[in-house]
């Protein structure tokens, strides 16, 4: 609890302002400040709206309307870019946690003991009760996992969808985007709260069942983490 007080005393502190600037220089503060890429990948469509929104207005205060009266420009540009900076600290960070943990979780959860029919089943029983996101990600487990049943990927503890399809893009070259897509998409409907739909389901199943026709090519490769085909 105290380190939480005093990083956030730590990043409060680092937006206080040393002197008292004048308008053109606070209004260059907050410009530099507000453009530091600290969520870039994260940020949500609204934020960055606010955030264009908050530069236009920082432009137009290049004129002399506000020159002649008090000068409320700095203290107001402060205030509106913490507020900006607080809400991308509070809405982003979620995300970027969901990010972190998808890289850290195996594929499986906390129980890896169902086969690869066992997860088309609970797919296809999600799928007919219309929960498609449950639907997408026991589909993606069921292609992994029937690689592993087909001895193309070691069984392996801690492997991550992006690892899955990396290593089986090795061996099914031409499906090498499919499953990269397919990764992508069960990474952001699992850790990141993302909506599926039918389209999704269906595009999982489909490359799951071509997988099951296709002959794993190992030539040239380095079999460290491939099973021994049999």
């Amino acid at each position: 609890m105290t380190l939480g007080l005093l990083d956030a005393s730590t990043f409060f502190s680092a937006m206080e302002p040393p002197v008292t600037p004048d308008r053109e220089e606070g209004r260059r503060w907050a410009a530099e400040e507000l453009s530091k890429p600290q969520y870039p990948d994260a940020q949500p469509a609204w934020l960055e709206q606010l955030w264009r929104d908050f530069l236009d207005w920082l432009s137009s205060l290049d004129g002399g309307d506000m020159g002649q009266g008090p000068d409320l420009a700095v203290p107001l540009m402060i205030a509106v870019g913490l507020a900006i900076i607080i809400a991308a600290v509070v809405v982003v960070r979620p995300r970027l946690n969901a990010r972190r943990k998808a890289s850290a979780v195996d594929i499986y959860g906390d129980d890896d003991s169902v086969d690869a029919e066992g997860y088309r089943k609970r797919a296809a029983t999600a799928a007919d009760d219309g929960n498609w996101p449950a639907a997408v990600v026991d589909q993606f487990r069921a292609l992994v996992r029937s690689a592993e049943e087909r001895d193309i990927i070691d069984p392996r503890a801690g492997r991550t969808a992006d690892e899955a399809a990396g290593q089986l893009g090795q061996v099914f070259g031409s499906a090498q985007s499919r499953l990269d897509a397919a990764a992508r998409l069960f990474d952001a409907v699992r850790y990141g709260g993302q909506a599926a739909s039918a389209t999704d389901f269906e595009t999982v199943r489909g490359l799951d069942a071509d997988l099951l026709e296709m002959k794993p090519d190992f030539a040239g490769q380095v079999h460290t983490g491939f099973a021994v085909p049999r």
